[in-house]
């Protein structure tokens, strides 16, 4: 499949967008929510903001893959039977749940704010899913109808979320030594951001496109043959879904992403727990590598699915 820039770009930052709020959420509980410190506050803030710059960035990247953006609306129509539509519903969801979480901070109601927080995890996480489902629910995609396509959507979402969580809360001066807790969640997601990919890639590798013969029924009668190009020239079909990336690229690709989604993730965690004021320079790092890994992770994504209408061509 031809990579669309917009949509990787939406896949990478909404899922870090709905990560990060998904760990801010829990960060709130852990403490607390009605007592959050006036030293952590501003992080807090500014991790929220964060969350929502990127969902919003991601959400709107999107729409300019679509063939008539101004129609982007009626996409929310559809929830009975499309995952594009659900997405979308969970989206403003997520948003009406992320507003009345701070209104019931902002009038005192506790009980509204932990509700909405509580609504606002859950749904960040159901976004993800549906985004993931758009995909894991092509047939006509092999690559795509992988049982490990939905758990790799969330682990990377969760992952680059988390590293940006608290990439943020250092920057923002919040600086104790990195808890034994959140090195094992984070380190945890790293590998098994690897173990996924991994599989995944592996699982692809031997799917196989079935033969003209078979796409047309027509097995048992020989080898069968196009009496002529469908097309005499390029069309939507041919620059969409032919695209291909040579396997020798692509071995190099997968290792960058493994170096940039786990291995300097995971260096930078162990400086954090081990140098002193380490945390200040790791954990940005950190999450810089795993949104770029994300980046080019999902470019593969799209780079090496094929569409079974190439048989045809």
């Amino acid at each position: 499949m031809n990579p669309a820039f917009s949509v990787i770009l939406f896949t990478t930052l909404s899922g870090a967008g709905y990560g990060l709020w998904f760990w801010w959420v829990l960060d709130a509980f852990s403490l607390g929510m009605a007592r959050i410190g006036p030293e952590r506050w501003f992080a807090w803030l500014l991790a929220a903001a964060v969350g929502g710059v990127l969902v919003t960035v991601g959400l709107l990247s999107s729409v300019f893959h679509l063939g008539k953006p101004a129609r982007a609306w009626r996409a929310f129509s559809q929830w009975r039977t499309s995952w594009l539509s659900r997405e979308g519903v969970a989206s403003l969801l997520a948003y009406a749940a992320f507003v009345a979480c701070f209104a019931g901070l902002y009038f005192g109601r506790s009980d509204l704010a932990m509700g909405a927080s509580i609504t606002l995890a859950v749904i960040a996480l159901a976004t993800v899913c549906c985004t993931a489902m758009i995909y894991a629910c092509l047939k006509t995609v092999p690559a795509w109808r992988q049982p490990l396509v939905l758990p790799g959507y969330l682990l990377l979402a969760l992952h680059t979320g988390g590293l940006v969580h608290v990439a943020l809360f250092v920057l923002a001066g919040v600086q104790p030594a990195l808890s034994a807790q959140s090195l094992a969640i984070l380190a945890t997601t790293s590998l098994a951001c690897a173990w996924v990919k991994e599989g995944y890639w592996h699982a692809i590798d031997r799917i196989e496109l079935p033969s003209r013969a078979a796409a047309t029924a027509l097995e048992g009668f020989g080898d069968v043959t196009p009496f002529e190009r469908p097309h005499t020239e390029a069309n939507y079909l041919t620059r969409e879904m032919g695209f291909v990336v040579a396997r020798k690229h692509s071995r190099k690709l997968r290792l960058f992403v493994l170096l940039l989604l786990t291995i300097v993730p995971l260096l930078a965690l162990l400086a954090s727990a081990l140098l002193h004021g380490a945390a200040v320079f790791a954990l940005p790092l950190a999450a810089l590598a795993a949104l770029a890994g994300a980046f080019v992770e999902r470019w593969l994504f799209f780079a090496e699915a094929k569409h079974v209408v190439m048989v045809y061509y």
